[in-house]
């Protein structure tokens, strides 16, 4: 094999690894409208991707920085609460439909149906 025929191979090998490694470095799941820490503006940089761990139905949220948290869906009309840690949430509805999730200094946008309320229930 001559010197430039080794160097091709090896360009080629290097342009093709660099292509694996930006497909395992694209976000996955849904994005979704989120703010990350207490001066930010909301924008679409975060990741949600649904799992399922001891029974508990979890949303993960990945941050564009690397950073994460996690929800558990629930079913009594508050939609998703915080699956792990000591920061103060709330959640409230927007005008638009979607859920604002605030935990700590961070807001989270999620897309979700509200449940309707039954005056019936106590």
């Amino acid at each position: 094999m001559t010197g430039r025929a080794a160097l091709m191979i090896v360009a080629t090998a290097t342009v093709s690894l660099a292509a694996c490694s930006r497909g395992a470095d694209q976000p996955q799941g849904q994005a979704i409208d989120c703010a990350i820490g207490a001066a930010a503006k909301f924008s679409r940089t975060c990741h949600v991707e649904k799992a399922v761990q001891g029974g508990r139905h979890l949303l993960v949220v990945r941050h564009a920085n690397g950073g994460f948290r996690r929800f558990q869906a629930v079913t009594d009309g508050r939609g998703v609460i915080p699956a792990d840690g000591a920061e103060d949430s709330s959640a409230q509805w927007t005008a638009d439909g979607r859920l604002q999730v605030t935990v700590g200094t961070d807001r989270y946008l999620f897309p979700a149906t509200q449940k309707p309320t039954d005056a019936a229930t106590p």
